[in-house]
């Protein structure tokens, strides 16, 4: 793990710093070496590898639950590497990111024929992850009547491919994950019960970030050294003490995803060089700004009560505006750091809403990865809403690939 001097994380560092324990307990060094893969040594996440590892070796259903950004993709693998499956294939699947016309043939392949455009046969994810394991990401997504295609596959450990009487006999171990409340949506009838008991043989929770905030130090010098050594600066970024500090108090809704995608961001937005507080985006200083950390001392009855508030002043307008380039044809609009409040000079008010809706989005697809199909749900936007804004208003930091594809 790359140490940390007074000047943060990066190259510049000459002394320990207390913001990161390089000799965490026995435990987290016990099962770092079969989970390299895993940041950090929180008392939570050392419960959950060795859950990961007790379970490994079976071959019952895994349901992985967790909010989005957790890294149930991580356990989900590190459960296959382990497991005695480990030299057959390893197949993942979102079930979220395909449409569910096209769902079933993805996991169960279909014949020539099956469907208009099906000109050859074509095998699906579960033949290809013979003798392995196949994961099932975002489960709860996966349309009803599929479900229940799934549960007969769990059951008699056959299947049929669209457009053919023929069963074929698998071998697949099945591992699934859902950031979904799987037991509300079986009370809405949106999730099969029968199908949740087959899966939830060997249940495995991830804690959300905001609860083992110890790892964000860990996390944060490993994403910064990776985003290093990618981008091939010429001057490395670092972080400032006084940023991982706000970092590590910060809620993290998007979790380690979010974290991830901070890093990144900052990285090519500094372009190298010491990262403050100053730079990170305006949804992270406003909660900065805004928290309150009340320490009571107990060891006398008449020890004060001692209140910080931390001072990470916000800067006058959003570091979002609405494009880089003045593409919408106003001026760049921004709305005020006093959220809610009217300027005494007045304000554009098309251009402070178009603001701040560019701003959701953007957090919205930073939460998800990416992911423009979460990103909508969390908006409460049809996808291709989402879809034509992005494009209509050129949000140039928006213009990669969707991670759901």
């Amino acid at each position: 793990m790359r140490t940390l001097g007074p000047n943060g994380f990066g190259n510049k560092s000459t002394e320990q710093s207390f913001l990161l324990d390089e000799r965490p307990n026995g435990i987290a060094d016990h099962w770092r070496q079969y989970f390299p893969e895993v940041i950090g040594h929180a008392k939570s996440m050392m419960t959950v590898l060795e859950t990961v590892a007790k379970v490994a070796r079976s071959d019952s259903s895994v349901l992985i639950l967790g909010e989005s950004g957790t890294g149930k993709e991580l356990i989900a693998a590190a459960l296959h590497r382990l497991s005695n499956r480990s030299v057959r294939p390893y197949v993942p699947l979102n079930c979220s990111a395909i449409p569910d016309t096209l769902l079933e043939s993805e996991l169960f392949g279909h014949e020539k024929g099956a469907f208009t455009g099906a000109d050859k046969r074509v095998i699906g994810k579960f033949q290809f992850a013979e003798g392995g394991t196949i994961f099932l990401d975002e489960i709860g997504d996966m349309p009803p009547l599929l479900q229940a295609k799934l549960l007969r596959v769990l059951q008699d450990k056959k299947f049929a491919s669209l457009g053919s009487n023929i069963m074929h006999e698998v071998n697949v171990r099945v591992i699934a994950a859902t950031n979904m409340n799987l037991e509300q949506a079986m009370k809405r009838g949106t999730f099969r019960q029968d199908l949740y008991y087959r899966l939830n043989v060997l249940p495995i929770y991830l804690p959300a970030l905001r609860e083992r905030k110890e790892d964000v130090p860990h996390l944060l010098a490993h994403f910064i050294e990776s985003a290093n050594r990618v981008h091939c600066l010429s001057e490395p970024g670092y972080l400032s003490d006084s940023l991982i500090k706000v970092l590590s108090a910060y809620s993290w809704p998007g979790n380690v995803r979010q974290l991830q995608n901070l890093v990144e961001r900052l990285i090519v937005m500094k372009g190298g060089g010491l990262i403050d507080v100053d730079d990170l985006p305006s949804e992270i200083l406003f909660e900065a700004e805004h928290q309150e950390t009340v320490v009571t001392s107990t060891i006398t009855p008449s020890a004060p009560v001692i209140t910080q508030a931390p001072r990470f002043h916000l800067p006058q307008t959003s570091r979002h505006p609405i494009d880089s380039s003045g593409i919408t044809g106003r001026p760049q609009a921004v709305y005020p750091a006093e959220f809610g409040r009217l300027p005494e000079h007045g304000l554009d008010l098309a251009g402070y809403i178009e603001s701040l809706e560019n701003d959701l989005i953007r957090q919205a697809l930073e939460r998800t990865g990416n992911n423009r199909n979460q990103a909508a749900k969390l908006l409460g936007l049809n996808r291709t809403t989402l879809v034509e804004r992005i494009k209509k208003r050129h949000l140039a930091t928006l213009n990669e690939p969707s991670k759901e594809l």
